[in-house]
């Protein structure tokens, strides 16, 4: 039996593999760490990272803080910073640089945060209608972290940042007050950091509301932690606890987070998919593509057939969001697309499920369907506004290598209401976030 083994930027030198490593690159992972949080365990160290490829191992650069994760005047300053600040203005400058990178963007806090009754419900997003994510408190902490992470503000020690409830009774009244609401997605963090007693505080009762029929579940720990369904002690009971939603008719939708074929090659990874599955959950894949890490076409094509093969559905191809280290690990669009395409067209029907390449904005979900003549055709698949999810658009490079909507502009006047702002939608009162849902 595996017994799970944690490691942080504090017990870096503790880590044996290591001692492979020079003292440049320990350097680079100890400043970078300033500003992105690091955590890694035992199962990734000896399963995941093939060390005779270090650096350039594709899961120790999604698991390791590098240099290129930061611009070359923020790593500068923090080294310098480190050796001459004192303490209290090396924490303000390490404060201003994560305030610099966007900590919350498509307007998590600002425009999705749920009113009930008066009142602001927080750790909770109302984006779309039909779906409510939740941020359980006790799930605001993953068994390790991903270097391009779009919530790593959950895991640092900066007021205001993190995003959590630690009741569900709020979240059980606004469901029953909206029925319209199907689906709820516990998020984080990952909630799999739960034992089965706690996760049972915040699953049991969601199965108590009739009018949801969806359960989802993200969570990275099928690649990071698979133990927790194969050999942990309290697996029986966990997998017990998750079966309970489906007798209950609702559907459980375990969303994992797989970057790299890679992570579901162990027998312990794929036994704990086939134990979910026999309980009745659906198992979807998504991750966003990766420069260093996934941007291959061949990565992505064996990554779907596997899954497929396991019994997974592939769901999304996202692009890294406008947030954090996105300069370094954001592809072109142009490239994107060509990644994408190439992978699709490797792989059999069952593998196209996966929609791509996705980018998750302050309005909705769009998607890139071509590129011609430098004119980009797109279309979201969810949007506040519910009238326009579906329909194609077009638009124009802002300049020559696009990486996200913002880089792009209306072609013309006839696709001008895609490119509204967020204010514009709340005066409309289209989306369901800082108003009281009059539906």
């Amino acid at each position: 039996m595996s017994k799970f083994k944690s490691y942080n930027i504090n017990q870096l030198d503790k880590i044996p593999q290591l001692m492979l490593l020079d003292h440049r690159q320990m350097e680079d992972i100890r400043i970078v760490s300033e500003i992105y949080p690091f955590k890694t365990n035992n199962y990734v160290l000896e399963n995941l990272i093939n060390w005779t490829n270090v650096p350039d191992d594709p899961i120790f650069r999604l698991n390791f803080p590098h240099k290129e994760m930061l611009t070359e005047l923020h790593y500068d300053q923090l080294k310098w910073g480190m050796r001459n600040m004192d303490e209290v203005s090396y924490r303000n400058l390490i404060h201003d640089i994560r305030l610099s990178l966007n900590p919350h963007p498509a307007g998590q806090v600002d425009h999705n945060t749920p009113y009930f009754l008066g009142e602001k419900l927080e750790g909770m997003q109302h984006k779309y209608r039909n779906t409510i994510l939740f941020f359980p408190s006790h799930s605001q902490t993953c068994h390790a972290y991903c270097t391009f992470c779009f919530r790593w503000p959950q895991f640092v020690n900066e007021p205001g940042f993190k995003m959590q409830a630690k009741e569900i009774d709020p979240l059980v009244a606004y469901l029953r007050a909206n029925p319209y609401i199907s689906d709820v997605l516990l998020t984080g963090g990952d909630p799999m950091v739960m034992s089965p007693r706690i996760l049972a505080n915040y699953l049991l009762p969601l199965l108590e509301v009739k009018s949801l029929k969806v359960i989802r579940i993200g969570t990275k720990s099928l690649s990071y932690w698979p133990h927790k369904f194969v050999t942990d002690p309290e697996k029986d009971e966990l997998l017990q606890l998750l079966g309970k939603v489906s007798a209950a008719g609702k559907h459980l939708a375990i969303m994992a987070h797989f970057n790299h074929y890679v992570e579901f090659e162990t027998a312990v990874a794929q036994e704990a998919i086939f134990n979910l599955r026999k309980i009745g959950a659906e198992i979807r894949t998504q991750a966003p593509l990766l420069r260093n890490i996934n941007n291959k076409v061949r990565i992505w094509s064996t990554m779907w057939e596997r899954q497929v093969q396991l019994g997974c559905v592939p769901y999304y191809m996202f692009l890294p969001r406008d947030t954090g280290a996105q300069h370094y690990f954001a592809e072109s669009l142009e490239t994107a697309l060509h990644i994408y395409r190439g992978a699709v067209q490797l792989t059999g029907g069952l593998c196209r499920t996966a929609r791509g390449p996705v980018m998750s904005m302050t309005t909705g979900k769009v998607e890139l369907l071509d590129i011609e003549d430098d004119v980009y055709q797109l279309r979201f698949l969810q949007h506040r506004n519910s009238a326009l999810a579906f329909k194609t658009f077009r638009a124009r490079g802002r300049n020559e290598q696009p990486k996200w909507f913002d880089d792009l502009a209306c072609h013309d006047e006839r696709y001008r209401e895609f490119f509204a702002d967020q204010d514009d939608y709340d005066r409309n009162e289209v989306q369901y976030g800082n108003i009281s849902l009059q539906l």
